[in-house]
């Protein structure tokens, strides 16, 4: 007991210095360390006939030593040039088939050891499952047999995967098209040649606005070794191991066959490269391509995308969204927009939606013209598919549906605000077609549709399945969860017999898999997953729901110790959030979550500190509301403010949150919420922020729900900024940041500089550099370091800190 008491008061006297810190990893107290290391639950996918369910045991946490691999940031891709893939990716370890209902499971046999399994997928059969292998040097394509769940390797192939799955099924389950590595392309060039000459990039009076993107390309070095690790050759591959290469290798992003597998749709990126916007905006070509190679029909050659407007609905002009229409053979769709893709332009129509059929030698065909900018489209039969449009200004979506038969015009079916979840219909839902094509799922007589939703209501979520009628709009509801449970539809097995397949679960009891039968109510248990945190013990979750002082209905999750009773008195208290925009107090007033979901502890959770004696208020609502012509942000501050007062409040009222010892935390937006509310009030003793922005003139083009960019408002970007306020910081924080941060805006250098700023005026800060790290954090050592430095600081400056008031008038506490 002394030594642990003597390395405490080590790493508390360590918090006070103000030079660089050489410390090992370390590991936070055994109950949250336990919690941390729990095995995650098995992912499940089901084959689309309903008769096999495939479970997949997760990797978790690497350690340290895989997320330091080699690792090239290009054009907003990650690369491990050992591997030529994703150099972060989250893998599986084993698969295990089950026949349904009630069949044994088998354990597919025949994987590499140490397996590092991804991108699973179903053959349209459902007979066969194809996967990739990551090995130290390649990526693999695997076969598994369901029948004998046995699986094998398909040789003399090495994948390309850097845009993500390098491989679709075709039709007709024997035919898989893949995105290959180049034979005989070389060495890679060297990330350390000497430079042939400067950077140069120009701009020569054209308006090209972007975004604050990570990653980038920033050499002529970089752009060779995009050009190596990009390139790729489509390759149809036989499963009896014939194999043949379709057109010319390129930067080949996707290679997609057509729905009855005659045709592949190529869409390849090229120079000129960009050294401001990731690959997505690269020049591309869109090419149609036969099973024997050959390009059929070129549909687009399109430029660098480098003028689009920074509106969150801007567009880039030209042809766009390519793909297959899912319920006809060979039929190619594209969107184009009829306002230069700028939605503050005025215009009737904003989108056409045009069709190409085989042999692609016509006049494309106009499907559509929407007066919202394209979102989405599911595809049925001739005579319903579902348009999706949006808007941002208002968050106005609409769904239609077309009957592409007799060219009806669009027919709305839904128009509603996209934030108002209590009247949100849901999904469509899809089913695999035997081409293995996700279509919606009808009727025999085509006008019937199903909808899964969350059900949002003022009791909480509530999941639903209903079945609509397109043409009456009459809607009949199969089921709802039911209290005390909280149970999500996964899939519909049959629909004439209404059976279907849910995930449930409840406060106390971890998420399984149950076969619901809506007429008769029957349930039938699937899996049987044990509580990863028993050693918890019963959890108290609540769901609180109460009023900041405008009005705007609010909602936290609460969570208390398990043997916490009310006569313990209040509690030191971890509050956790993450603002949300909104342009309607009464959508924003909607409660949010459910009070019977089961409390998920990933490697970010604020609900550890149960098991060290805290309150915590998880989820808490922090809306940020403006009307009408206003933004939002305008008023920024003044809500945020609010809505934190308002939680403690809350707390306090219920006898169950000390306000003397409040600490709040954040990720990434919240790690920016979280030092605003340190800069503009006194209601915390600490603050926790983690992967945050701080300084908005370094993401000047717009941020999180911003359109305007700072010469718009340059009012609203300053107040805005923490790094401002920086003198104005004289409660301890916390900074945590991944060194290896790919998210946008988040660059480190913004950690690095609010702690130089925060430290120049004395406050109490430390910040932590986690090495490898990207936005979310991933390695063993560094979640469990990270839950060590969280704990430390906050039994430092909360559990352990003076209860004097954190301001002295709670209806003064704001600065």
């Amino acid at each position: 007991m002394k030594i642990f008491r003597l390395t405490l008061a080590l790493c508390v006297s360590t918090l006070s210095l103000a030079t660089a810190q050489d410390l090992p990893y370390q590991t936070p107290p055994r109950a949250i360390a336990a919690l941390a290391d729990a095995a995650p639950t098995p992912r499940v996918s089901f084959a689309s006939n309903g008769q096999w369910m495939l479970l997949m045991d997760v990797r978790d946490m690497p350690s340290i030593a895989e997320l330091s691999q080699p690792e090239l940031r290009l054009a907003g891709l990650r690369i491990n040039p050992r591997t030529n893939g994703p150099s972060r990716a989250a893998y599986v370890s084993s698969l295990r088939l089950r026949k349904l209902p009630d069949g044994k499971e088998l354990l597919v046999t025949g994987l590499p050891a140490n397996a590092r399994i991804s991108d699973v997928q179903w053959s349209p059969d459902n007979t066969k499952i194809a996967f990739t292998h990551t090995t130290s040097n390649h990526v693999e394509l695997w076969i598994a047999d369901v029948a004998s769940a046995s699986a094998r390797l398909v040789p003399n192939l090495f994948l390309n995967s850097v845009f993500g799955t390098p491989f679709e099924w075709v039709s007709d389950n024997k035919t898989i098209i893949a995105r290959a590595v180049v034979g005989g392309r070389g060495e890679a060039p060297s990330a350390t040649e000497v430079p042939k000459g400067p950077a140069i990039q120009q701009n020569i009076g054209r308006t090209a606005a972007a975004r604050t993107y990570q990653d980038l390309l920033k050499s002529p070095t970089d752009e060779r070794l995009f050009d190596y690790f990009a390139l790729s050759q489509v390759v149809k591959v036989g499963l009896d191991g014939r194999m043949a290469p379709l057109g010319q290798p390129g930067m080949i992003q996707q290679a997609v066959p057509s729905p009855n597998g005659r045709y592949v749709l190529v869409r390849t990126r090229h120079r000129p490269y960009s050294y401001t916007l990731p690959v997505s905006s690269f020049p591309q070509r869109v090419e149609v391509l036969n099973l024997e190679g050959l390009v059929v029909k070129e549909l687009a050659e399109l430029p660098l995308a480098d003028n689009v407007p920074t509106s969150f609905d801007a567009v880039p002009t030209g042809r766009r969204q390519f793909g297959w229409r899912e319920d006809a053979p060979n039929t190619v769709f594209w969107v184009e927009a009829q306002d230069g893709g700028n939605p503050k332009t005025e215009a009737p129509v904003r989108d056409k939606l045009f069709a190409l059929l085989a042999p692609f030698d016509g006049q494309p065909q106009e499907l559509a013209a929407l007066p919202l900018r394209f979102r989405n489209i599911h595809w049925g039969t001739d005579k319903l598919a579902l348009v999706e449009g949006y808007r941002w200004a208002d968050r106005k979506e609409t769904t239609w549906t077309l009957d592409l038969a007799t060219k009806t015009s669009l027919t709305p079916l839904f128009e509603r605000s996209s934030q108002d979840t209590y009247t949100d219909p849901g999904t469509p839902y899809l089913h695999r077609n035997s081409q293995g094509r996700q279509v919606l799922t009808t009727d025999g007589a085509g006008d019937v549709v199903y909808f899964i939703g969350a059900g949002a209501s003022p009791e909480g979520d509530r999941p639903f399945i209903d079945e609509l009628n397109v043409r009456t709009k009459k809607s009949a509801r199969w089921w709802r969860s039911e209290a005390p449970y909280y149970e999500m539809p996964v899939t519909i097995l049959d629909p004439g017999k209404r059976t279907f397949v849910t995930r449930r679960e409840s406060a106390q009891e971890s998420p399984n898999y149950f076969l619901r039968d809506a007429p008769s109510l029957k349930l039938t248990p699937l899996t049987k997953f044990p509580n990863p945190y028993a050693s918890l013990g019963n959890l108290q979750k609540q769901v609180l729901k109460y009023k900041r002082a405008d009005g705007v209905e609010l909602t936290a999750n609460l969570y208390l110790p398990p043997n916490y009773k009310k006569e313990d008195g209040p509690l030191p208290t971890l509050m956790e959030a993450y603002p949300v925009e909104f342009k309607d107090k009464k959508d924003a007033s909607q409660v949010k979550g459910s009070p019977y979901t089961f409390a998920r502890l990933n490697w970010g959770s604020p609900v550890y500190w149960v098991t060290q004696g805290y309150a915590v208020l998880q989820g808490t609502s922090i809306p940020i509301v403006g009307e009408g012509t206003k933004e939002p942000n305008d008023t920024y501050v003044e809500q945020l403010t609010a809505s934190a007062k308002a939680a403690i409040d809350e707390g306090q009222r219920l006898g169950v949150v000390d306000p003397k010892r409040v600490a709040v935390m954040g990720h990434s937006y919240g790690a920016f919420m979280t030092a605003n509310l340190l800069a503009h009030t006194n209601l915390f003793k600490a603050g926790i922020a983690r992967s945050g922005a701080y300084n908005r003139t370094l993401t000047p083009f717009g941020f999180q729900g911003e359109e305007r960019t700072y010469w718009q408002a340059p009012e609203v970007y300053n107040t805005m900024s923490p790094f401002n306020f920086a003198d104005k910081i004289k409660t301890p924080i916390l900074l945590i940041h991944g060194e290896a941060d790919n998210n946008s805006g988040t660059f480190p250098i913004q950690s690095e500089r609010f702690y130089n700023a925060l430290k120049g005026h004395g406050a109490t800060v430390r910040y932590v550099v986690l090495p490898a790290e990207s936005h979310g954090y991933a390695a063993r050592e560094s979640i469990m370091h990270m839950l060590w430095e969280m704990n430390i600081w906050l039994d430092t400056y909360v559990k352990k800190a003076s209860t004097t008031p954190a301001a002295e008038n709670t209806k003064a506490d704001v600065r």
